[in-house]
């Protein structure tokens, strides 16, 4: 009788990094298209191909699993695609151009607008938890720092000297964020540039009136 050959067990692999990285994908993804409440752990566990009980290894609770991708992806969305372009612009107005154009360009050639993804779930989980407003607020609030920085970098160099960084801060990021709430809309994302051009005409006139007012109160002494 002719021994049959012993036969190794397949290797298990333990990735658990990435096992948590592809939970977050789908739950992303899922967040975006279908919102959080829309989104059932069920499904999410089917598209990433994982168990319940390795998903609440990683993630509890389907709240923790919407808090950790406000807080790594959605927040890491934003730094690419608004804040480190902002730091690395030339100019605060530069920087503010770039973005619009960049954005309004890959939605072009995408051929859909899906939103923008803090505004997305602000709008559906702002008034759901207090922990995903706070956490929501946090990228608002690094967001509109990093505008107002590179502001007072400008007027450091001499240029701005009659923009307010906070306010200019604001208006860019809700100009933006009601641009992309329209373009979502109405599946245009022209809507983009036309809010551009609103945006830097209001603050040139803005200046302008600034500068004749300083001008009328220089002529009365």
């Amino acid at each position: 009788m002719t021994a049959r050959p012993k036969v190794r067990p397949g290797k298990r692999t333990n990735d658990p990094e990435g096992l948590r990285k592809r939970v977050l994908d789908v739950a992303e993804a899922s967040f975006q298209a279908r919102g959080y409440h829309a989104s059932s752990l069920g499904d999410l566990m089917a598209a990433a191909g994982v168990t319940g009980g390795a998903l609440h290894h990683h993630f509890p609770t389907k709240k923790a699993l919407a808090l950790a991708v406000i807080e790594e992806r959605v927040a890491a969305a934003v730094e690419t695609t608004w804040i480190a372009p902002v730091q690395a612009a030339g100019s605060t107005r530069e920087g503010v151009r770039s973005v619009f154009e960049a954005v309004a360009a890959e939605l072009e050639q995408q051929g859909f607008v899906r939103g923008c993804p803090l505004n997305n779930l602000a709008h559906e989980l702002s008034l759901a938890d207090p922990d995903f407003r706070t956490a929501l607020a946090g990228i608002f609030s690094a967001w509109r720092q990093a505008i107002a920085d590179k502001v007072r970098a400008d007027q450091q160099a001499g240029r701005e000297q009659d923009t307010d960084p906070q306010r200019f801060a604001a208006l860019a990021v809700a100009t933006y964020s009601g641009a992309m709430s329209m373009a979502k809309t109405t599946q245009d994302s022209a809507v983009l540039r036309d809010c551009l051009n609103a945006l830097e005409q209001g603050v040139s006139s803005a200046r302008a009136k600034r500068r004749r007012r300083v001008l009328r109160q220089y002529k009365a002494f």
